[in-house]
């Protein structure tokens, strides 16, 4: 599977930045009414919408001419068991966005693992917690597949992060951005 690992690719959590409600400092994100996350590979209806979604979002990577392949990748993201594993926040039968537990990131950081990523959030609806949820729901399933920790480099989406429980452990200059590097406990 070809990954991104350019800023602007779906590597890094930036379209979830701006993906919850305001609050005040420390306080949690309010999630949208009647947001459920699951399991992509549960969500075949989707993978039209959602490869739109990537040629769109990330038009360098998938779009004409771009290395990527948003059909194969979200099918990877698709798979049953293992990672990488993608979530997707519905609402009735409305996709509102996506987020993929992977196994890597960074080549500097090989040694961490898995990562969260690939994370939108339909831009009619951010700011209504559904990046948080999703967030929420990656942890939940790195700790059902063992994992102890989950990481995240992000130029944008920091504040969402902290928000959510992440701590700062680094940063890394990366195609000449500098990527604030986060983990956070699974609980397992």
């Amino acid at each position: 599977m070809s990954i991104p690992t350019s800023t602007a690719s779906h590597t890094i959590l930036g379209s979830l930045s701006d993906a919850t409600a305001a609050t005040s400092p420390g306080e949690a994100a309010v999630p949208a009414p009647h947001v459920r996350v699951l399991r992509l590979a549960d969500c075949p209806g989707h993978m039209a919408e959602l490869r739109a979604w990537f040629e769109s979002e990330w038009a360098d990577y998938y779009g004409p001419g771009g290395p990527g392949d948003a059909a194969r990748d979200l099918e990877e993201f698709a798979r049953e068991e293992g990672i990488p594993s993608g979530l997707v926040a519905v609402r009735g039968d409305e996709l509102c966005g996506i987020a993929v537990l992977k196994p890597d990131s960074i080549p500097s950081l090989a040694h961490l693992r898995p990562w969260a990523g690939a994370g939108l959030v339909k831009p009619d609806l951010r700011r209504q917690g559904i990046g948080a949820l999703l967030l929420r729901g990656l942890r939940k399933e790195a700790r059902r597949q063992g994992y102890t920790r989950i990481y995240s480099a992000t130029a944008t989406a920091e504040t969402l992060l902290q928000r959510l429980g992440w701590r700062k452990i680094d940063s890394v200059a990366h195609e000449g951005t500098v990527l604030a590097i986060y983990e956070v406990d699974t609980g397992a």
